[in-house]
């Protein structure tokens, strides 16, 4: 694959994740649980903390070719709600996990992996359109978070342009 879509690619998906992780890191104590939004299921899906970490257990899975067997590292679980919100601090070693893996990935792909496809149950992209629709869902929900810290007054969210040299 060619090493400026490669750089492309990266300097984008990179800023999203930079973004991301810009809203957890400004995100106060007392709004970690704040219901962004009421989900069916269980309240908790729609708790700033679980917004967080789902995208980070997207962007993960994404990563992969396949969902099959997938499982995020521990402390985190797939498929259940933990007895307790994950930290911060747990949220934000994960999200350093998946953004190195995330370059490194993108800085090593080839036009044969590119071009591989993955199976999802209502999709079956190439891993190179699997990037780019991962790179959507982490950009989503960095605006979700940024959106309600605004609205609860926090400051200092901003635009990031491409990713961060060191994050």
């Amino acid at each position: 694959m060619d090493i400026n879509w490669r750089t492309s690619l990266w300097q984008q998906y990179g800023a999203a994740i930079d973004t991301l992780k810009d809203a957890i890191e400004l995100c106060p104590d007392h709004l970690w649980t704040m219901v962004l939004w009421n989900d069916p299921d269980d309240v908790r899906y729609g708790e700033f903390w679980f917004v967080a970490y789902h995208t980070l257990f997207w962007l993960d899975l994404f990563l992969t070719v396949s969902p099959e067997g997938f499982a995020p590292p521990p402390p985190f679980i797939r498929g259940s709600l933990p007895e307790q919100p994950y930290t911060k601090e747990q949220i934000l070693v994960y999200l350093s996990d998946c953004r190195s893996r995330c370059q490194a990935t993108i800085e090593a792909l080839t036009e044969e992996q590119a071009q591989q496809r993955c199976v999802f149950e209502w999709m079956e992209p190439s891993f190179l359109e699997l990037q780019m629709y991962g790179m959507r869902h982490v950009q989503e929900h960095a605006a979700h978070l940024g959106l309600v810290l605004g609205q609860q007054g926090v400051t200092g969210f901003d635009w990031v342009a491409s990713a961060r040299n060191s994050a």
